[in-house]
């Protein structure tokens, strides 16, 4: 099974997933969350597949949702608002989303990973 790797190479989590799926033998295709976001039907099929809330998939820590002033809009968007914004910048993204046939993962526990890529 290949997975797909969002990423950002400056991100420390993301540097960490990347290596826990080398060390463990993954083959992954890593994408550059920024430069390559996944579309809006490829978020919306990984949001269907991880299982997970939509408000889930936003980076909250990030730069971008502070000056969008996101915490307090989201409640009040659709889902395809939120599919829609969260399709136009990568840096609005949680990462790394990790994407396999099956399962989708958000960010990086080694917990999670073990138990979703470990297989």
């Amino acid at each position: 099974m290949s997975l797909e790797l969002y990423w950002y190479p400056k991100c420390g989590t993301c540097r960490k997933a990347k290596k826990w799926l080398e060390e463990h033998g993954k083959e992954f295709n890593a994408i550059h969350i920024v430069e390559n976001p996944p579309t809006k039907e490829e978020l919306s099929s990984f949001y269907k597949k991880s299982g997970l809330e939509l408000k889930k998939f936003f980076n909250t820590s990030g730069q971008k949702y502070r000056e969008l002033g996101l915490k307090d809009k989201l409640a009040a968007l659709s889902e395809d608002d939120m599919l829609e914004l969260l399709s136009s910048d990568g840096m609005l993204i949680k990462r790394p989303i990790t994407v396999g046939d099956q399962h989708v993962t958000i960010g990086f526990k080694e917990e999670t990973f073990a138990e979703t890529w470990g297989k």
